[in-house]
């Protein structure tokens, strides 16, 4: 019989024990699914092995096997706006990354622009370890580089993070003054001296989840690869990994993409390649020395995206072996369409590009070692992002569509692909639902925009958007709104809405016929549905400034 003491400590303790005593709708711990969720940096649509590349990822499509591969998953047009909506679920004005960087544009931050994280969200991370998960992260941040804006204040209880967008992936020289800094677990550290970011960001990932592994509490774990993301650069053993694989050129594989997504399913059989870009130099035009520079630097991406693979196989491996794997979500993702900047050679990048000229070396045998700065550039982008139009940096669906594969716990198809229309805001109050978590709805943070894909995973649905549901994007002057398949979007800056054009994404994926003109009632609901999100989302136009 126990006295009263005991029973006390009893109470408290069930009161204490995450989970034991939450609220009616939440799930205990031993039923919530452990989340992993590996984001790849600059990623190609069509440079996956599942998706028909001959870049060998035999672990990431081992993923699509188990699972479901989404062909229409929609991002932000570059990387700090994606991982902003990402981590709230909503716009990433509204989350306060309206644009990569305000710097010397607007003036003092304003709503929408902040540079770091909003006080109009809360990010889920923050919501999931308040209803018992551990949570850890490792890898790019690229969400403020202040204390109160770091990965712990958005409720990471351990990290490794490097603050910067892009960095060297083997030291802290990175591509402007200043050079590449990191935070771990809220202090500011040193770059480990010869560690490759693959690997480090791995091994540490794993180290954190291995401390609380036996403590019966469920974990988030985010691998926030800096890969394949410039600048090309990787491990001795495979630099030749893909030698002589890209010598006939990025024409040739641009159409080659195009052919092999459709032969995988990928795109319908009836896709349309985009027109050429004519601002792209066709690569007969090239001279040979060019065509061997270039060649390399796609030899050069392809070996980082298998290298990503094979940690990402190791993630894996890791939590088969530690008895993890059957009650974990397994999500990965690319942050953006295929990347175009080349900070090394072209003038318009400024300082950027005198930094990079001043500290690396891009002579051909030295092309991929850790003091070259070798981008894949906006050839390549465009093979990478085919079957679309134009690719990170715009708003065109090359820019904003990206893989996506989830599996594992609670996915109920394996092998299926889904043409659902996803966005990245979708996967944040798929999280928080699973997490048996709560997000906000007393008015003191703005609700969230993303919707749960957590039906479609289980089998019970085929989409997660209906015909209404209004998406909205606006970056460096150039915008779109999408509304159903109908889809409004500039191409050129600065913005100007008489140069906004529409398209019908359903029978026009490529964004080639712009239906203005043929389709004015539609063209006119859709830019006074622009109008009104616009000012609603506090979205900046040069008019306003």
């Amino acid at each position: 019989m126990m006295n009263a003491r005991t029973v006390v400590f009893v109470l408290l303790t069930l009161f204490t024990i995450p989970g034991l005593c939450s609220a009616p709708e939440t799930a205990t711990a031993k039923q919530r699914p452990n989340i992993l969720l590996v984001v790849a940096d600059d990623l190609g649509y069509a440079d996956l092995g599942v998706h028909g590349s001959d870049i060998a990822t035999p672990n990431i499509d081992a993923l699509a096997a188990r699972g479901i591969l989404f062909t229409q998953f929609h991002t932000a047009v570059m990387c700090a706006p994606t991982r902003a909506m990402l981590l709230s679920g909503n716009n990433s004005h509204v989350a306060g990354m309206g644009r990569q960087s305000v710097s010397g544009i607007l003036g003092d931050p304003q709503p929408g622009y902040e540079n770091h994280l909003s006080d109009r969200i809360i990010p889920f991370p923050r919501l999931l370890r308040d209803a018992g998960y551990h949570t850890y992260m490792t890898g790019k941040w690229h969400l403020g580089t202040e204390p109160e804006h770091s990965p712990r204040a958005a409720g990471f209880e351990f990290s490794y993070s490097n603050l910067s967008g892009a960095g060297n992936h083997w030291d802290a020289v990175g591509f402007k003054e200043g050079g590449s800094t990191f935070r771990e677990n809220g202090e500011m550290t040193e770059w480990p001296p010869g560690r490759y970011t693959t690997d480090f960001f791995t091994e540490r990932l794993i180290e954190y989840i291995d401390t609380n592994r036996d403590d019966g509490q469920p974990f988030f774990a985010l691998a926030a690869y800096t890969s394949p993301h410039w600048p090309l650069q990787v491990p001795d053993d495979e630099l030749n990994l893909y030698a002589g694989k890209y010598d006939a050129g990025y024409d040739v594989l641009r159409e080659k993409n195009f052919g092999t997504l459709k032969a995988a399913g990928i795109i319908p059989r009836d896709s349309r390649l985009p027109p050429r870009n004519d601002e792209i130099t066709p690569w007969e035009h090239l001279d040979k020395q060019q065509q061997r520079i270039e060649a390399r630097k796609m030899e050069l991406y392809a070996a980082m995206v298998s290298n990503l693979d094979g940690h990402v196989g190791r993630l894996v491996a890791y939590l088969k072996k530690t008895g993890l794997y059957d009650n974990t979500l397994i999500v990965f993702m690319s942050d953006n369409g295929a990347a175009a900047e080349d900070f090394y050679n072209d003038p318009k990048w400024g300082s950027y590009k005198d930094y990079t000229n001043a500290h690396y070396n891009n002579d051909y045998e030295n092309m991929g070692k850790p003091d070259s700065f070798v981008s894949y550039a906006a050839p390549w982008a465009e093979a990478g992002s085919a079957p679309f139009q134009l690719y990170k940096g715009f708003t065109r669906e090359g820019g904003i569509t990206a893989p996506m594969i989830i599996s594992g716990k609670g996915v109920a198809s394996a092998g299926l692909k889904s043409s659902a229309y996803l966005t990245v805001m979708d996967l944040a109050p798929s999280f928080i639902e699973l997490a048996g978590a709560h997000y906000p709805d007393d008015g003191s943070v703005q609700p969230m925009a993303g919707q749960s894909i957590n039906t479609l995973l289980a089998g019970k649905s085929a989409t997660v958007h209906n015909e209404d549901y209004v998406t909205v994007h606006s970056h460096g002057g150039l915008a779109m709104i999408r509304k159903g398949p109908w889809k409004l979007s500039n191409r050129d800056k600065p913005f100007d809405e008489s140069k906004l054009e529409l398209f019908n994404l359903d029978k026009d994926p490529s964004e080639s016929n712009d239906l203005a003109q043929s389709h004015p009632e539609k063209y006119q609901e859709l830019l006074d549905l622009w109008r009104l999100e616009r000012i609603k989302l506090g979205i900046v136009l040069p008019q306003d400034l």
